[in-house]
């Protein structure tokens, strides 16, 4: 692993560490590692779902609308690398599209329309508990090697941790109450983007990163900003002027 990468993964180990405060904002959180992860393994996209108390899987975070989108389709057909690695809690790796047209077809070819090429999906897993899985989507043919899929694990390890911070496996009722806050809080951020794009006459992902920058800006949960935009709140009038 070169000592850039090094850097890089520590300077994000150090970023992530300072946000893992009291009542911190998992959402928040999942996404700034999943950029991360588009810098640190050249990847075009990347996405993490969870799992909620009742063992179904959802979109919690992406990097772009375009990830979001092929996730969601992942779930509605059942098939994909997220799901075989949820079930299995083994990576996913170098998962070619066109070779894997049989193992997923209907999540294959709408990864394809989305201009992805390969796809591989690593556990967010504690000993032998699995959460969830991070998503990598890449549109261009590189393989990733042995040290990307370290580092891509340790992300999602460190995004396991980050979830489970504050909870002992034992509190598994306060651990599920936490997963469903956090997907719930997803809802609101996709109804908040929605409204946005449409007042401001922009792109989701436009509309996303508006939404985001201006709730660090203003010291502001994202999912509360979110509720307010999508219930058309005074507060969030600045935000949603055209």
């Amino acid at each position: 692993m070169s000592v850039t990468r090094e850097r890089q993964l520590v300077e994000t180990f150090v970023e992530v560490a300072d946000t893992l405060v009291d009542d911190f904002d998992v959402i928040d959180f999942l996404l700034t590692l999943a950029g991360r992860c588009v810098r640190l393994l050249d990847v075009e996209a990347a996405g993490i779902m969870l799992i909620d108390q009742r063992g179904h899987l959802h979109a919690a975070a992406a990097s772009t609308e375009n990830a979001r989108l092929v996730e969601l389709f992942e779930l509605q057909s059942d098939a994909g690398p997220c799901i075989d690695c949820c079930r299995t809690g083994s990576p996913v790796v170098n998962a070619d599209l066109e070779a894997n047209a049989e193992r997923w077809p209907r999540f294959a070819e709408a990864a394809r329309d989305s201009g992805f090429v390969a796809v591989h999906a690593l556990p967010l897993r504690l000993r032998e508990t699995v959460i969830g899985a991070l998503n990598l989507f890449s549109a261009q043919s590189r393989v990733l090697t042995e040290d990307d899929v370290r580092a891509g694990q340790a992300l999602a390890d460190v995004a396991t941790i980050g979830i489970l911070a504050q909870r002992s496996l034992h509190q598994a009722e306060l651990l599920a109450a936490q997963l469903q806050s956090a997907l719930n809080s997803r809802v609101v951020i996709e109804q908040a983007k929605g409204v946005l794009a449409e007042r401001r006459r922009i792109s989701v992902d436009e509309a996303f990163t508006l939404l985001r920058e201006h709730a660090r800006n203003h010291n502001l949960r994202l999912s509360d900003l979110a509720r307010d935009v999508a219930e058309g709140s005074a507060t969030a009038s600045e935000l949603l002027r055209a």
